[in-house]
């Protein structure tokens, strides 16, 4: 797994991107502002990026595997997660798979049900190829990455998932022990009564909702505003949360 570390100090944050991204197209604006007052672990999953595909299908199980295995071989005791969109699902099958290894988590703009996605997403991703990804994406990939096999790799794998995503169970987020901030946008992929369901569901939860869309509060290649300050703000809030006194 390609990872990077940046910054120093405080409760080490590990963030995970959304699918189809590498650590630049997700968190180009996000990581500096982290990393200014913390230690910042930055991954690419399998098959996205500098991390080479495995002989097995993609599953949020199988990445937060993954994750756990690398702060373990990095010797942290426990760590802060902070996952985008596919990267906010693993954070969440971390904490329900691997509990004592996380310290608090950020799960910005992800669902735990198929209904919790705007309507016609799932037609959509029927229909998805390499042809209509997101243009960002496929500079980003190639650009760390420059196998055209491998992100055409890297694609199928993550609509089969998406594709292929079955419900989790409610009991499944209230075993989450860890304080978890649930951020989504108001015109966001996921439907704003889901994330509230969510914050409700988590037993320690906090609910952010911000003005945008998919990506746009942390500045994603996709959806990047110029001169935006909310991805700013967005991380002053996550600091504050993150500080906050277990």
């Amino acid at each position: 797994m390609y990872y990077e570390v940046h910054g120093e100090g405080g409760h080490p944050v590990i963030l995970i991107h959304g699918g189809g991204s590498t650590i630049d197209s997700n968190w180009s604006m996000v990581l500096p502002l982290l990393a200014a007052h913390r230690k910042v672990i930055a991954v690419e999953l399998q098959a996205h990026g500098r991390t080479a595909d495995v002989d097995r299908p993609e599953t949020f199980e199988q990445d937060a595997d993954d994750v756990a295995a690398l702060v373990r071989q990095l010797n942290l005791t426990s760590v802060d997660l902070f996952g985008f969109s596919n990267g906010g699902h693993t954070s969440m099958q971390i904490a329900i798979r691997h509990p004592e290894i996380v310290r608090k988590m950020v799960v910005a703009s992800a669902s735990y049900k198929r209904e919790g996605m705007i309507d016609g997403f799932f037609d959509m991703m029927e229909h998805a190829s390499l042809d209509n990804m997101p243009a960002p994406l496929k500079e980003a990939f190639l650009a760390v990455n420059p196998d055209p096999r491998a992100l055409q790799t890297m694609h199928d794998k993550d609509a089969a998932r998406m594709r292929e995503f079955r419900d989790w169970s409610d009991d499944s987020l209230r075993s989450i022990k860890a304080p978890a901030l649930i951020i989504n946008a108001d015109r966001d992929v996921i439907k704003n009564e889901h994330a509230l369901a969510m914050s409700r569901l988590v037993p320690n939860a906090r609910l952010l909702i911000v003005p945008g869309n998919h990506g746009s509060y942390l500045g994603e290649a996709c959806a990047i505003v110029p001169g935006s300050k909310i991805p700013e703000l967005v991380v002053k809030f996550v600091e504050e949360f993150l500080k906050e006194t277990v």
